[in-house]
């Protein structure tokens, strides 16, 4: 069946390995996009603080984000629905909370982003502000989703992770990894104040909102039936195993190059790694991790600027629908993709409002609002997949099994634990 111009029209199913993998894409994007330099910095800080001894949880954190992304998968190629769709059968309150979620999420995202892309360049080249970086890299994201398409995206973040693999991994072969310690770190322990720091490594790092934008790339890449189940799982597995593959390299890095050394918190501490490896190697080892940290940056900027604004589109598409309307895919489609008035309409929010923070000060009541929303939402994504996918809602053949349901209900558990321990953060600090 053909779909509207922008989807890669895939009629048959891969077969074989060399083809198969010729085809993964989607996981690619959401591993890449749901990893940004805080989640690396973050890495970095459990080992320069316990060495190894976290890296069994890790791989722990890969595993659980491999179970939701291809939960999201899973409902989009059996239900016939999109995510929004889903959640809009569990009632109004639903789209409420997305909505405002994205919308002020996306406000504070923004500027984040922008700022994260801005330092490394800024590094690099410091005859240019990083506020005029920061301005560069998100209109530079804003005119790629704005006229490129799912397709060009792809490529381009396909090349940036090639870049990330690079230079993190290299960066952490440079420093002479101690095998022995790292095979003994794959043993779960928590020496005293590591609690914390575990629980972020497991839930935090590469959990964010494009998780729930997995299911649109797919659909994007043309995928839009059971058939190509196994293939989703490859794909959503190849990406998140990716993803550890660069979250292990930091924690290496930490810990052979930083252990005992106090890590400046934010972004500022890739910057600080930066300078760390200019003195103990050369500029020549400082230039190239500092690319790595540019693409590590944009491209958790264009996957948000493309896949946050396709989970918008269509819950601006989903609430405008009457109460009894069956819907279809093909009513996406139509209604709600990369060339919509909500989708671009979302891209110039993401873009241009937020800039007013990189002038001002972050005003106290946006961030609480930001981290309360933002705390709530992987518990909340984990609990509706928990709910959509042991239901009629979907057929039998994408229902959960027990080990899809044993790790969806950790999960839930873990994030909501997470959710409760920042939520009581923000009212200490306030």
């Amino acid at each position: 069946m053909s779909h509207e111009v922008g989807h890669e029209d895939v009629k048959d199913v891969p077969v074989g390995w060399r083809a198969r993998l010729r085809h993964v894409g989607p996981g690619i994007m959401a591993a890449a996009t749901g990893v940004g330099a805080g989640d690396l910095v973050a890495t970095m800080v459990a080992g320069s603080r316990y060495g190894y001894t976290l890296l069994w949880a890790v791989i722990v954190g890969a595993i659980f984000k491999i179970a939701l992304a291809e939960a999201v998968g899973r409902w989009h190629l059996t239900s016939g629905r999109t995510m929004l769709s889903g959640w809009r059968t569990l009632g109004k309150w639903v789209l409420v909370y997305f909505g405002a979620y994205a919308i002020v999420w996306g406000f504070v995202y923004g500027a984040t982003a922008m700022s994260a892309s801005g330092l490394p360049l800024n590094a690099l080249f410091p005859g240019v502000p990083l506020r005029v970086w920061a301005i560069i890299c998100g209109l530079l994201g804003l005119a790629l989703v704005w006229y490129g398409r799912y397709a060009l995206i792809e490529k381009i973040m396909t090349v940036f992770v090639g870049i990330m693999f690079v230079t993190v991994v290299g960066t952490a072969i440079l420093v002479t990894p101690n095998l022995l310690d790292g095979v003994e770190g794959l043993v779960p322990r928590l020496p005293s104040g590591s609690f914390v720091y575990a629980l972020g490594l497991i839930g935090g790092v590469g959990g964010t909102i494009t998780m729930a934008a997995y299911g649109y790339w797919t659909m994007a890449k043309g995928w839009r039936s059971s058939k190509w189940l196994s293939m989703m799982r490859l794909d959503n597995t190849v990406g998140y195993v990716t993803t550890a593959i660069f979250v292990v390299a930091m924690l290496i890095v930490g810990a052979e190059l930083l252990m005992g050394t106090d890590v400046v918190s934010g972004d500022e501490g890739l910057l600080m790694l930066g300078d760390v490896l200019a003195q103990d190697y050369g500029q020549w080892a400082r230039i190239p991790f500092l690319i790595g940290f540019f693409a590590v940056s944009f491209t958790s900027l264009i996957g948000v600027w493309n896949g946050v604004s396709l989970l918008f589109a269509d819950w601006w598409r989903t609430w405008r629908l009457p109460r009894d309307t069956v819907e279809t895919v093909e009513d996406y489609d139509r209604k709600a993709g990369e060339r919509s008035p909500a989708f671009r309409t979302y891209v110039l929010w993401l873009t241009f409002p937020p800039m007013l923070l990189l002038f001002l000060d972050r005003p106290f009541q946006l961030t609480v609002a930001y981290g309360a929303l933002g705390a709530l939402f992987m518990p909340f994504l984990a609990g509706t997949l928990l709910v959509l996918l042991n239901s009629s809602r979907v057929p039998r053949e994408g229902r959960s099994r027990w080990l899809s349901n044993a790790l969806l209900i950790i999960c839930l558990a873990l994030f909501a634990y997470l959710a409760v321990d920042e939520l009581i953060g923000l009212f200490q600090d306030d």
